[in-house]
């Protein structure tokens, strides 16, 4: 069983783009890169650069199988070994020495990160990991890719409704480090007296000057 975190470093790009005094607006995206770089850099803990899906599970990967087929015929894909991914909603440790893991599913990017929207998913699934997992360590919202094998579905309880979870035997567990919001941005730069370009609309980025940076 494996359990892993994961982090990409962009630090040496992203120092490139500081030496350059890359400022201005038609480069902000450069500076929550830059932020996020020096994030991941602080929160590797364990393996960065490990491929997700390990080497010994290449060849037992059914690529072509989608989320949402399983979770239409579970059953059809029981015994079949699949890479799904998304944000955690609860962990919660079993009496048998097991975890369960219930994830809102997301799309995966071509590196099997989580990407897009929560009304992207497709629905949750359980993914359930044979020791225990102190929930502390997998709060709710953290992206995950798991890979493992289809076991079937159970029903469970949505507040006041029955759901049916596709479920997920973990042979590898992928914690991804967090992301920073996106900011939204002014269509036009605001320059005042002394500051930089404003960034906004209230809790976005602190102001850019010629002498650091320096916060509202």
């Amino acid at each position: 069983m494996r359990f892993r975190s994961r982090a990409r470093s962009r630090f040496g790009q992203a120092f490139l783009l500081l030496n350059k005094g890359c400022m201005d607006l038609r480069r902000a995206t450069s500076v929550t890169k830059i932020i996020a770089a020096v994030l991941s850099i602080l929160g590797v803990v364990g393996c960065g650069g490990v491929p997700v899906v390990p080497p010994d599970l290449q060849q037992k990967i059914e690529r072509d199988v989608s989320f949402q087929q399983i979770k239409d015929s579970p059953l059809s894909y029981k015994g079949q070994f699949v890479v799904v991914g998304g944000t955690v909603l609860s962990v919660k440790p079993l009496k048998q020495n097991g975890t369960q893991i219930e994830v809102l599913q997301l799309p995966l990017a071509s590196d099997y990160e989580p990407q897009g929207r929560l009304t992207d998913s497709h629905g949750r699934f359980l993914a359930f990991h044979k020791e225990f997992l102190d929930p502390a360590t997998i709060p709710t919202g953290t992206r995950v890719t798991v890979v493992g094998e289809v076991t079937g579905s159970t029903t469970q309880m949505l507040d006041e409704v029955e759901y049916a979870y596709p479920t997920i035997d973990i042979a590898s567990l992928t914690v991804w480090p967090p992301k920073l919001p996106a900011f939204w941005f002014h269509p036009y730069p605001y320059f005042g007296a002394y500051w930089g370009p404003y960034w906004g609309p209230y809790w976005g980025p602190p102001h850019w000057s010629p002498y650091g940076l320096r916060r509202r």
